[in-house]
């Protein structure tokens, strides 16, 4: 079991670290922004070099399917998200193999399903490979299989895959990287809204205006990278918040983004899913 990270200078010395990065940050019009993913690589690139165990989870293969398959946005219909999801998870993976073999890296692909959590089997399956990915040197990248869940069935966004995956492969620290430096005491388009540094109780920030969805090519918002800060901390997992130009900033010590405390215990990855993330139906009479 890892040690828990109380201080965030010490970030770029933590041991195992699960980075997320969101569709808005990868893309660009609709089509994969290439020069972005470049500039996250040389990054995650040195982390790694000197040290640093880095699962990336990255969001990115609907988006990318886009342009391909002639959408302009994302669309509805989930046999389409499929189709771009199918199409898009090629060329996402393409970029990030060709952008780590300029530092000698290896990556290997991890498409999940909600049931490789809460099975058993297949969670302690999931962990045996990921974390046998990071022996090995690799750098997983791990994604949603869009291709085959539905909307019945599924995490919901990769923010909250991110916080179980950091659960499953004992992370010290959980990165969540999006296009605006952390979160605000009110959307930042608000007059006087001001950046909260460091939160130490999740339970402060019940009076927050927290909204939803952000961009149009993602599923995420803020208010699912708090759900997913919550889901990480209160199993011992030390989280930051912050904007995607930051990350070397993160890793080098400074103080940016948000900073989430880790609580004093770890709870296993699929108690966090059914507690936090699964859709819960029926009732109980007695």
């Amino acid at each position: 079991m890892q040690h828990l990270l109380s201080n965030r200078v010490l970030l770029g010395q933590a041991p195992r670290i699960v980075i997320k990065i969101g569709s808005s940050s990868l893309t660009e019009n609709g089509s994969l922004a290439r020069e972005q993913i470049t500039r996250l690589v040389d990054v995650v690139g040195p982390a790694r070099a000197r040290g640093q165990q880095v699962v990336l989870v990255s969001s990115g293969s609907i988006a990318a399917g886009l342009k391909p398959l002639g959408f302009r946005r994302r669309p509805f219909d989930v046999r389409d998200q499929q189709a771009a999801s199918m199409v898009g998870q090629s060329h996402l993976i393409r970029a990030y193999t060709d952008e780590f073999a300029r530092y000698g890296i290896t990556i290997g692909q991890t498409l999940l399903t909600p049931d490789d959590v809460v099975d058993r089997r297949h969670y302690n399956n999931v962990q045996s490979a990921l974390n046998r990915l990071l022996h090995l040197g690799v750098v997983p990248i791990v994604n949603e299989n869009d291709a085959v869940v539905t909307d019945e069935i599924r995490f919901g966004d990769n923010d909250r895959l991110a916080a179980l995956v950091a659960h499953i492969v004992d992370a010290t620290a959980l990165i969540l990287l999006t296009d605006v430096e952390g979160l605000y005491t009110a959307p930042p388009v608000t007059p006087g809204a001001e950046l909260i540094s460091e939160v130490t109780n999740m339970d402060a920030l019940a009076n927050l205006t927290i909204t939803g969805k952000g961009s149009d090519v993602g599923t995420g918002g803020m208010a699912t990278k708090v759900d997913a800060a919550r889901m990480a901390t209160s199993g011992g997992v030390a989280t930051l918040l912050a904007s995607t130009s930051q990350l070397g900033a993160a890793l080098n010590g400074e103080i940016v983004g948000t900073w989430f405390l880790p609580r004093s215990r770890k709870v296993p990855a699929r108690d966090l899913w059914l507690r936090h993330a699964a859709l819960v139906k029926g009732t109980i009479t007695v």
